[in-house]
């Protein structure tokens, strides 16, 4: 795992010293060592960062030029089916001089082409490369997202860096806000990929190439793999087999997964939760083992968010090295200050605060960690899913008759529904859906956290969603189409976005065998009923899991990496809260609405909880303003 970074000029010299700059401020996705690669007379330079996994020698040392000297490549992940691609390079006549997958990467790339080669990867990766006979700079994300990939320009220099600070560091770098991009976040909590932060640079989409080259210097676009197409071919051409024909060939799948990605030069452990997913990864890696899993969590002492006595119960029971961390309030605040630096650009899923501090804590033992990751958008795991199939409930009833119960419902205070409490707050939340009209707008309202977000943010209009009626009329099945929604845009944007920048941030490698592309092709296929079972998600997750464990220790309602905000907010941070959220300042910086804000808090202030999430996402806005000083 590293951090690659670069810049392509063929109009201006390109500057070492910036290149380096660029290259250092990402020292903390790659610790081990640093280099670049210039070619200062086609304007090219390109920059990595290591964090040495696997070949921990000189000869895995990046930037890496293939052995014919036509390519150049800087790249952060993991090909985890390398040795048996460098088996067959090397019989079709290859030789190699170490032991790293990036000698494979080239190796194939000069034998197939890239995209032939891209096919053939079994992994996650950001690849930067450059072809010295076409003069032609390719930047590559994998299949899902795992891996992070920026790009933009800098005057008329082409930029580019696994992080937007990378870029920032290059001179003359614009970094005007995107106010569309800005709705967006206030929308959902992130901004979702292409778009970033910035008017000047963008998030390569997970699953294309980007080619730029020196004689047009225009970019192009190509999607050499779809969640779309995956979830298409999957309903074309549905899994045929029973439900125990689906649990073994999946069972297959998670162990070749899990396998691979055991695969390390240093030491290697897992996070662990307790729950579904993190807890069947964790049981394939025993199995392999002849000693035990080195595993990982964090508990609170408040019951209500307290997870780890599940997590200690599945590690005795499968018989790993369980370390927990139990984290004061005090240690969770104490992360809020960095959040901008590491994440760059606003980002409000506050679980993002526990996810850095397990990755410290797995850190200080391990190098290479495994996680669950991804499970419940492959296998219908949230509880979202099943509330959202009322929607077909939903539609019998008039709609004028949703319409006017929708008026007579918003004449009533909402702080009347704080009588009930949270609950009280979320049903108000739920009862303004009412009226909506099409199941993209429905589940779109669910997944936000501001319905008003155009009221936030000044002098912009909100870009089209990428919830598309298009999509919306793709599969008569609900599920289907919420888990690809989430697999195209939640997945890459918030969850593997927040675990990338939380376990880089202390040079941890996490890997995350249910995004294994032939396990989300394989789910793509299942029938509805093989994943949701009497509301109940991930059914064949848990029958391959009940083999190992007993069903007692991990059957129970999903909590997620939940932290207090509310309470938080009206205790320790309420100082920080209400000094970032002043009228002066907010007016001063003229991106968000005083107004607004001041009516969000007020809200809050009076008992409202349910503002706690927009105060939130405001707070990482203006937190993240004062660290980059746009």
């Amino acid at each position: 795992m590293c951090g690659v970074c670069g810049m392509l000029s063929p109009q201006h010299s390109v500057d070492e010293t910036t290149i380096r700059r660029m290259t250092n401020s990402l020292a903390h996705r790659g610790p081990d060592d640093s280099d670049i690669w210039l070619d200062i007379i086609h304007g090219i330079g390109l920059g990595h960062r290591r964090l040495s996994i696997i070949d921990l020698s000189p000869l895995g040392r990046q930037p890496m030029q293939s052995s014919c000297g036509r390519y150049v490549i800087a790249y952060n992940g993991e090909v985890y089916n390398f040795k048996q691609l460098r088996d067959e390079l090397s019989v079709l006549g290859h030789t190699f001089r170490g032991d790293s997958d990036t000698e494979v990467i080239l190796a194939a790339i000069v034998q197939w082409g890239l995209n032939v080669a891209l096919s053939r990867f079994v992994g996650m990766f950001a690849i930067a490369i450059w072809d010295r006979k076409r003069h032609a700079l390719s930047l590559v994300r994998d299949r899902l997202g795992i891996k992070p990939m920026y790009y933009g320009w800098a005057d008329n220099r082409f930029v580019f860096g696994s992080e937007l600070k990378s870029l920032c560091n290059c001179q003359n770098f614009n970094k005007t806000i995107d106010r569309e991009s800005l709705r967006q976040y206030f929308r959902y909590g992130y901004i979702p990929a292409p778009r970033s932060v910035y008017k000047n640079a963008r998030k390569l989409e997970p699953g294309t190439i980007l080619t730029i080259s020196t004689d047009r210097m225009t970019t192009h676009v190509e999607r050499y793999w779809s969640v779309l197409d995956v979830w298409n071919k999957g309903a074309c051409e549905p899994f045929q087999g029973s439900l125990e024909d689906a649990e073994e060939h999946l069972e297959r799948l998670l162990e070749e997964a899990v396998e691979s990605r055991m695969i390390s030069d240093v030491p290697l452990g897992a996070l662990l939760s307790g729950g579904i997913d993190s807890s069947i990864v964790v049981a394939l890696m025993q199995k392999r083992r002849s000693t035990p899993v080195k595993t990982f969590s964090i508990g609170y002492n408040e019951s209500i968010y307290n997870e780890s006595q599940h997590a200690r119960a599945v590690a005795e029971y499968i018989g790993t090295k369980h370390t927990e961390l139990f984290l004061t309030p005090r240690e969770m605040l104490n992360v809020i200050p960095k959040i901008p630096h590491y994440w760059d650009e606003p980002f409000a899923d506050s679980s993002q605060i526990p996810t850095y501090c397990v990755s410290q804590l797995t850190r200080d033992h391990v190098t290479v960690a495994l996680s669950g990751d991804g499970g419940d958008e492959l296998f219908g795991g949230y509880q979202r899913y099943h509330w959202m199939e009322n929607w077909k409930r939903l539609k019998k009833i008039p709609l004028q008759f949703r319409k006017a119960l929708t008026r007579l419902i918003k004449r009533i205070p909402r702080r009347a529904f704080g009588i009930a409490g949270s609950i009280g707050f979320k049903i108000r939340w739920r009862l303004d859906m009412l009226s909506l009209t099409e199941f993209n707008g429905f589940y779109r309202y669910f997944l936000s956290h501001n319905q008003h977000a155009h009221q936030l943010v000044l002098g912009a209009s909100e870009p089209p969603c990428s919830i598309t009626a298009r999509h919306n009329m793709m599969f008569d099945d609900l599920l289907s189409q919420m888990t690809l929604w989430d697999a195209k845009m939640y997945l890459p944007d918030d969850i593997l976005t927040k675990t990338d920048r939380a376990s880089m941030a202390h040079g941890l490698e996490l890997r995350v065998p249910l995004l294994d592309h032939r396990v989300v092709e394989f789910a793509a296929t299942l029938p509805r009923e093989y994943k949701v079972n009497s509301g109940i998600g991930k059914q064949v997750l848990r029958n391959i899991l009940y083999k190992y464990v007993p069903s007692e220790l991990v059957d129970r309602p999903k909590m997620g990496f939940g932290v207090p905000v509310a309470e938080w907010l009206r205790g320790d941070l309420r100082e920080w809260c209400h000094d970032l959220l002043s009228s002066q300042r907010i007016k001063e910086q003229a991106y968000i609405d005083a107004g607004e804000v001041q009516r969000i808090l007020k809200g809050f202030d009076q008992g409202e909880t349910m503002w706690c999430h927009h105060l939130w996402d405001i707070l990482m806005f203006q937190a993240w303003l004062e660290e980059w000083k746009c």
